[in-house]
């Protein structure tokens, strides 16, 4: 179903109640795109709360109906809240849309709320007790999802997601699994991906090119059509270098859309590859150190996936450690037969 387009204003302004009383003001403006980034965030003095608005308001576009790429929104916010204060996000992500078009808002609007899953479009709850009356208050018995706004039903059910781990491995106390979360929303007969079907707000530019490219070639491999999906991919660490979550990331996917058997535990893996197009695993560096935090990571019914090259090369011992422990190993040199 498609949310109805309403007029886009220009500029939006919006305030959201801080706990210890007054307000702070969030203003988003509408611009032409130019080639510049589709949100610009700015928060006083702050800015990894400017990197938050950012992130927040681009979570929240993953469930839209419509996506318009020529113009770029300015979001910024008046005065900096503390740091574990997040009421404001609801007002972010509402400033966001209704700039756009694709939601109307009267003047004067107070909105608190927060989300740890802005992309489903579900709202956690609001902080702030005392608001005033006509004040928009995010959680359950509330607003608890954003197309209630307009009279659409909640998506979230439509919001596919999956995650799988890959070693992170950098040679010290801080070597863990990390995840790679994939979610996917299907686009109805009709619509449209825009320019980035593939999000991953938080990563760079770089970053953001290699991994669409990765999961496109992935795609391609499956022989199904391409943007049928958007997509938006998180990391449970954004601090990492190299290719090896390319696996993992894959699989996510894979599973997201229903192309994959879900393990009884998580799936673990590491690998890349230069032709994902062709299914094709390759080896990555680092065997040694990650199939070592593997070992001790992996739980009753992971599934760990590394690639062929590593077979011959295992350390000893690793195959009947992950057994013990309930685990299963498998060494792929394709995706689409695990």
């Amino acid at each position: 179903m498609n949310a109805p387009l309403f007029n886009r204003p220009d500029t939006v302004a919006l305030r959201s109640a801080l706990p210890g009383g007054g307000y702070v003001t969030v203003t988003a403006t509408r611009r032409p795109r130019a080639g510049r980034a589709d949100v610009k965030c700015s928060a006083p003095g702050t800015p990894l709360v400017a990197a938050r608005m950012a992130l927040v308001a681009r979570l929240a576009r993953h469930t839209e109906a419509r996506h318009d790429s020529r113009d770029q929104v300015v979001i910024s916010i008046d005065r900096a809240p503390g740091a574990h204060e997040r009421d404001w996000e609801l007002a972010v992500v509402l400033a966001d849309r209704a700039v756009r078009g694709l939601l109307a808002l009267g003047e004067g609007v107070v909105a608190n709320g927060w989300s740890d899953a802005w992309q489903l479009g579900r709202i956690d709850g609001h902080a702030v007790a005392s608001l005033p009356e006509g004040a928009l208050r995010g959680g359950p018995g509330y607003l608890h999802h954003l197309g209630a706004l307009c009279g659409q039903p909640d998506v979230s059910a439509s919001v596919s997601s999956a995650r799988a781990w890959f070693p992170l491995h950098s040679g010290g106390i801080n070597d863990a699994l990390c995840w790679v979360e994939v979610s996917v929303y299907p686009l109805g007969e009709g619509e449209t991906p825009g320019e980035e079907p593939i999000a991953a707000p938080g990563l760079d530019g770089v970053r953001q090119l290699a991994l669409r490219q990765v999961l496109l070639g992935a795609r391609h491999f499956d022989g199904e059509q391409l943007g049928r999906w958007r997509t938006t991919v998180r990391f449970g660490h954004d601090a990492f270098h190299g290719n090896s979550y390319e696996l993992a990331l894959v699989l996510a996917d894979r599973l997201a859309r229903g192309r994959e058997f879900v393990p009884r535990g998580r799936i673990i893996a590491s690998g890349c590859s230069g032709a994902w197009h062709a299914g094709l695993v390759d080896a990555v560096e680092g065997m040694e150190p990650k199939c070592a935090l593997i070992e001790r990571e992996a739980g009753g019914g992971d599934r760990v996936l590394l690639p062929r090259a590593w077979e011959g090369r295992l350390p000893p011992g690793l195959r009947d450690a992950l057994r013990a422990k309930g685990a299963s190993l498998a060494c792929v040199e394709r995706i689409g037969i695990i």
